[in-house]
């Protein structure tokens, strides 16, 4: 990627021969999918191999008529793809339709581009990934740098969760961690990291053909740290790409606040997560950690007449003990339609 004599980014290289497939996941959110599209149509000058597909999770709400009319308009017909799913099987069970579909096509793309969509993408950030992915071979997930509305950076890169981080987190004094020599979850100091958001990451192919897609059995969070958990196991990289630079509108999609109270589908994801990654032992540590550092953490809201920490509850962590179904992980070329394994546990 070069700059022209007027200072504009121009395709070149890297960017310019790969073939990219962009994944967003709609879910009772059109304007934000269409304001996504919008931004990333400009990436087409700099990757023109560069396609989409808009998958709608069973929205039920009007979404999917409007996005259909959307993606058939002249300013996307030729390169975005409309996929409607008749349920809200969660964001991993969601991606994993399109990729599937995706594994079955002649000549699938090359890498595999999670945008979601409250996330607007600045000019050159999807061809700055690409790039990252070409000069690190062994680099299975380059994330963006993520940025507030009015423009300051916001965590993306990050360490696996572990017990001693959950002990600091629910503590909420940085200054333990520091004493006990737990490194923070944010990486601020390192390209290369354990994990990265999945609102704008991209995924090389040849990595999820050996290592499978998302676990189905999370319905929404912990996903893509238990996805890339599995890549790391293997052998893959993970970085965190800082000169790719997103917006962000955390939690537009969702409908949840970052600092709000977490619903249950958030605890059995996180217990899923440990449960997989680490096994009970691990998940029964990270349950005590968090309960050991929480009265510090409550004793801190008070002292600074702050609210209470409530994104995890104690009682909540007791009550979410079930969420150990084991792994289900398709693998690349498996059919798409199969029911997500969290419906099917709770059912």
């Amino acid at each position: 990627m070069v700059a022209s004599r007027s200072g504009d980014l121009t395709a070149d290289g890297a960017a310019a021969s790969a073939n990219v497939a962009v994944i967003i996941v709609n879910y009772r959110t059109p304007e934000l999918t269409e304001a996504c599209l919008a931004a990333l149509s400009g990436e087409r000058a700099l990757v023109p191999n560069l396609r989409a597909i808009v998958v709608d999770g069973g929205s039920g709400d009007g979404s999917a008529e409007e996005l259909a009319a959307t993606v058939a308009g002249e300013a996307y017909r030729d390169w975005v793809e409309f996929l409607p799913l008749p349920i809200n099987g969660g964001f991993g069970w969601a991606n994993n339709q399109a990729l599937l579909r995706l594994a079955h096509e002649s000549s699938p793309p090359d890498y595999v581009h999670l945008l979601n969509p409250d996330a607007k993408v600045t000019r050159g950030a999807v061809a700055r990934l690409v790039e990252e992915l070409k000069v690190y071979p062994r680099c299975a997930a380059a994330g963006s740098q993520l940025l507030a509305s009015d423009g300051t950076p916001t965590g993306a890169g990050f360490r696996f969760p572990t017990a001693g981080r959950e002990l600091v987190s629910a503590a909420r004094v940085a200054a333990l961690g520091r004493l006990l020599g737990i490194r923070p979850t944010i990486v601020a100091d390192s390209s290369e990291v354990d994990w990265v958001t999945g609102a704008s990451v991209m995924l090389r192919v040849a990595a999820l053909r050996e290592t499978g897609l998302f676990d189905d059995g999370f319905f929404l969070y912990f996903e893509e740290v238990e996805l890339m958990h599995r890549l790391r196991a293997a052998g893959w990289l993970v970085r965190h790409v800082p000169e790719s630079r997103v917006y962000h509108a955390e939690g537009s999609s969702t409908g949840i606040a970052s600092a709000g109270q977490m619903p249950a589908y958030w605890y059995q994801s996180r217990r899923r997560y440990f449960l997989l990654t680490g096994g009970r032992r691990s998940a029964l540590a990270a349950d005590l950690a968090w309960m050991l550092g929480r009265p510090m953490g409550i004793l801190k809201a008070a002292l600074r007449r702050q609210n209470s920490p409530s994104r995890v509850r104690a009682g909540d962590l007791i009550r979410r003990r079930s969420a150990a179904a084991p792994a289900s992980a398709p693998t690349w070329g498996d059919a798409p339609g199969k029911p997500p394994a969290w419906m099917e546990a709770r059912d």
